[in-house]
């Protein structure tokens, strides 16, 4: 068997009046991410994180922020787009791993939601997609409620 891990991290900034969208769900909040997409920064990682299982370089690379074609996308498109290449490259996906640094809202009400909504983009149970949350005491960017970031690291393999 042939196993590949990739990490991914992907920032955005907030700002009053956006929509709020993470792991494919939408968040109640009054403040949302600025972006050319959806801004959904939880996909945004994990898009990273499978394309670097492959080497593949970034969702940058192949979804530019200079393409009106990506302009408002919602990243669970995205993530389909990269599944798609993770399959023609002969591998599925294993398992994923997503941490979320947001001061607020809390997020811990939406996880569940989150896993059932990616996993079958992913075309895994939800028992391998797991979401975290956590904040970041109040410290740095995150901390003072001006963006968000997240991890993401992802297990692909071929039998």
């Amino acid at each position: 068997m042939d196993i590949r891990i990739g990490n991914g991290y992907d920032v955005h900034a907030l700002a009053d009046g956006l929509p709020m969208r993470l792991g494919g769900v939408q968040i109640p909040s009054a403040t949302g991410f600025v972006a050319h997409s959806d801004g959904d920064v939880a996909i945004h990682a994990l898009c990273d994180a499978l394309l670097g299982c492959l080497s593949l370089g970034d969702i940058g690379h192949l979804f530019p922020d200079t393409s009106d074609e990506w302009k408002g996308v919602d990243s669970k498109l995205l993530l389909a787009r990269v599944v798609a290449l993770v399959h023609e490259h002969g591998y599925e996906v294993g398992n994923v791993d997503i941490t979320i640094a947001l001061q607020k809202p809390k997020l811990a009400p939406h996880i569940e939601t989150m896993r059932s909504t990616l996993a079958p983009i992913l075309g895994v149970g939800a028992d391998r997609v797991s979401v975290k949350a956590t904040t970041t005491e109040k410290l740095g960017f995150v901390g003072r409620c001006e963006g968000c970031e997240v991890w993401a690291s992802a297990l692909i393999k071929q039998d």
